[in-house]
């Protein structure tokens, strides 16, 4: 993950204690102010709010939450310059999962395992969450979802540090007053032979077949029929992230790579694992080559390099797509009638997938959403007050309050609650999807690896190379710089 168009880290102000006297010379607990660093979009938004209105320290702290919120593009940057300056500014971030190696390593993440482990709540709360969240959200050197789910917390051999913030899925958002219109579901069994997805349970089964099929059959200059209007504008079927920023390109990619068989260098099998051969094997090219073939259903931007989450966001709100594949975190804005024109058209699904040879559908993908983790340089006082504000956001009730608000939840009691799925009308897929989230690389590398990487998509989303060409060239710089940091032999 990301209204969301610019993003802001989150930061908590750095941690200041001091002590008073109450009236008749009764010590009272110690004021704290605890600065987290976090990306400005509405799940660390409300976190602020319900903070604000329901936070109370069970150690008697009047304690503060002072967020220090980062526009996204620049989260990465703004965080690791502040941790390598040394102001020690920050007592929590809310991190993407991929920096945990890098900041681990640099000594700048505490190791919460063994408080974890001594603490009842904590080790209750680590046995509730979702065997994928653990993976990507906590676990460095990072664990497969596979190894989580068959070694309940504590895992042997397992190091953990951090706790789900905000966890996300993609799913697909569409226009219900289109894919449910009579009209255009005749029209379109007619042409493909097959039906226009409109319930969640048609939504269960599209792949990506019938989604280039959607992208085609929706594609309408201004003027043309549309429902039961016309296209205001030039209107397109389908849209996916496809941008040089960040990750954008990659988060999209890794899906279809998964999804066809294929790999991207897997770190869990270090230091036998290869990046040549593997990341650029044929399967992944074949992968890269599908998703780059949709692109041409999408509005123009997407061949540009410039089609990032909030872009998506935004054409959909604007009623120039029929159906996206984005966040869940950025579904709030869309059902807002006054910044979103689709606001009462809009349903929500699980996201389109490969049909195998069995008839089922592969939805991997990778993991979206933040864990948030503590700063090594924090005082005790620090550190057990912080380890409360976690306890605290991860209540069932507290947890359900962000779910009504727009967030998720990772626990698997506060998921399997029967109201948990018309809280918001994308939890169902949100619940649906979770089961196939894999994550990216936590490395400390993992910056390198991935800037170049996005490099390369961006010159194949643009037309300037192949998919081969890309691929190999990707394959070649990880290997090389895996080898040099001797993850690989």
């Amino acid at each position: 993950m990301r209204t969301i168009r610019d993003s802001m880290v989150l930061g908590v102000s750095a941690a200041a204690v001091a002590t008073a006297l109450l009236a008749g010379g009764t010590a009272r607990a110690a004021d704290i102010t605890i600065t987290m660093a976090a990306p400005d979009w509405p799940p660390t938004r409300f976190m602020k709010e319900e903070f604000d209105r329901s936070y109370q320290s069970p150690d008697g702290h009047n304690t503060v939450l002072d967020i220090d919120f980062i526009p996204w593009p620049s989260f990465y940057e703004r965080v690791a310059a502040s941790l390598a300056s040394g102001e020690q500014k920050y007592q929590m971030i809310v991190t993407d999962s991929q920096w945990l190696g890098a900041f681990v390593e640099g000594g700048y993440y505490m190791d919460l395992t063994d408080l974890m482990t001594a603490d009842p709540e904590l080790t209750a709360i680590m046995q509730d969450l979702h065997p994928a969240l653990v993976s990507a959200y906590s676990t460095y050197p990072h664990k497969s979802k596979d190894f989580i789910a068959d070694n309940p917390f504590p895992a042997p051999d397992t190091r953990y540090f951090g706790f789900p913030q905000f966890p996300d899925t993609y799913v697909t958002f569409y226009r219900e007053d289109l894919f449910c219109h009579e009209g255009e579901a005749a029209a379109f069994q007619e042409k493909y032979g097959e039906a226009l997805p409109c319930t969640y349970e048609d939504w269960q089964n599209v792949d990506w077949d019938t989604f280039r099929n959607v992208g085609e059959f929706f594609r309408r200059a201004k003027g043309e029929p549309l429902g039961d209007g016309v296209a205001d504008d030039d209107f397109y079927g389908i849209a996916y992230q496809a941008g040089k920023g960040y990750d954008f390109s990659t988060m999209a990619i890794n899906a279809f790579i998964w999804q066809h068989g294929g790999s991207i260098w897997d770190e869990t099998k270090a230091p036998e694992a290869q990046a040549e051969g593997v990341v650029n094997s044929d399967v992944a090219v074949e992968a890269l080559e599908h998703y780059l073939s949709l692109l041409q259903y999408m509005p123009p931007v997407a061949q540009t390099g410039q089609m990032d989450i909030f872009v998506i966001q935004d054409l959909y709100m604007q009623g120039k797509v029929a159906a996206i594949i984005d966040w869940v975190g950025l579904g709030e804005p869309v059902l807002d009638p006054s910044s979103s024109v689709v606001a009462d058209k809009s349903a929500f699904g699980p996201a389109p997938g490969l049909r195998k040879e069995d008839g089922s559908i592969d939805r991997t993908g990778n993991i979206g959403g933040q864990p948030f983790v503590l700063t090594t340089w924090n005082s005790d006082e620090v550190t057990n007050e912080a380890l409360n504000v976690v306890k605290w956001w991860l209540k069932p009730e507290v947890q359900k309050n962000f779910v009504a608000g727009g967030g998720q939840s990772g626990l698997v009691s506060v998921m399997a609650d029967p109201e948990y799925n018309s809280l918001r009308p994308w939890n169902r897929a949100h619940v649906e999807m979770l089961d196939w989230q894999r994550d990216v690389w936590h490395v400390p590398d993992f910056f390198e690896l991935l800037t170049q990487q996005q490099e390369e998509y961006d010159r194949a989303i643009t037309g300037q190379i192949d998919a081969q060409t890309a691929l190999d060239s990707i394959a070649r710089f990880q290997q090389q710089l895996l080898e040099d940091a001797g993850l690989i032999q």
